[in-house]
């Protein structure tokens, strides 16, 4: 954990906290101590206790009676409601890119993403990199509300890329969708590009599902 100043301190309590729950250094269904993060962060309990209720407002951390704050536990039907609601909202932001956004800028951007997953040497740098393919999409989608419901479920589907990429991400094959999803993209075939990217959505659910059976 971090040394914070005093400058935006909640904020820099959150971001870290954040960062340790959605790379999962923090297991799924642990519980917060807050007395432990005092120690380690070297900060009060107020801006932890804010921080915690920022992560619970985006469900990445839950309450439970006579426990305290835990991080959120995800099974199968949590899966596939987040996967479900995740690729409704790519495929909108996909959509509306592709009309809306400027095909060239939004094509140069994902080569650039789609460069660094072939480079990536870790986990957390082709977590990044898919981040941020899928991201030139909400960039380019000119809808803030379709990006704002986008942002309130991303640290879940952050946790969910970072298991996958750490229980045995298929590069090659998720390699081979991503390049079919900026091809798509390049010929302005929206519908394909979404094709591209369901199926490298559905190979990380069944690979996080094995692990859950």
């Amino acid at each position: 954990m971090a040394m914070f100043d005093k400058r935006s301190l909640v904020d820099q309590v959150y971001e870290e906290l954040r960062k340790e729950i959605v790379t999962l250094k923090y297991p799924l269904g642990s519980k917060i101590n807050v007395n432990e993060l005092q120690n380690e962060m070297g900060v009060s309990c107020t801006p932890i206790r804010e921080a915690i209720n920022r992560l619970q407002q985006e469900g990445l951390i839950v309450y439970k009676n006579k426990i305290g704050a835990q991080v959120v536990a995800i099974d199968i039907h949590d899966l596939e409601a987040i996967q479900e609601l995740a690729m409704t909202l790519h495929k909108a932001a996909i959509h509306f890119a592709m009309e809306r956004g400027d095909r060239k800028s939004i094509v140069k951007n994902l080569h650039i993403y789609l460069d660094d997953f072939i480079k990536a040497k870790t986990p957390a740098d082709l977590v990044e990199a898919v981040h941020q393919m899928v991201g030139v999409f909400y960039h380019n989608c000119g809808n803030e509300r379709l990006d704002h419901t986008m942002v309130s479920i991303q640290g879940l589907q952050l946790v969910l890329r970072n298991w996958y990429a750490k229980i045995g991400i298929q590069k090659e094959a998720d390699l081979a969708d991503f390049t079919r999803m900026v091809k798509a993209t390049e010929e302005g075939n929206a519908d394909e590009a979404c094709s591209a990217l369901q199926s490298a959505t559905d190979r990380s659910s069944s690979t996080i599902l094995a692990t859950l059976k």
